[in-house]
């Protein structure tokens, strides 16, 4: 069986490199760190692959886009315990 993630951890890994990823980057970078058989879940979602969350987080507005790709929306992150 593998493990799960919270969300919570893929936004502090991107919060925390400062930067910019096209989104199959970003998906490529979630894997690596977390292992590609790794499965996410959130505060509404369980069984999530890395490409399933961060379509989530963009669709939940925690992601933003600009020319330069996919980063974190400070201002749309909750601050609770997960």
């Amino acid at each position: 069986m593998s493990q799960s993630i919270h969300g919570h951890d893929v936004i502090a890994m991107i919060r925390e490199s400062h930067r910019s990823y096209p989104r199959e980057e970003l998906i490529a970078l979630v894997e690596q760190e977390f292992g590609e058989d790794t499965r996410f879940h959130t505060c509404k979602l369980q069984d999530l692959t890395a490409t399933q969350l961060i379509d989530f987080l963009i669709e939940r507005k925690k992601l933003q886009s600009s020319p330069a790709g996919l980063s974190i929306d400070p201002e749309q992150i909750c601050n609770h315990d997960h």
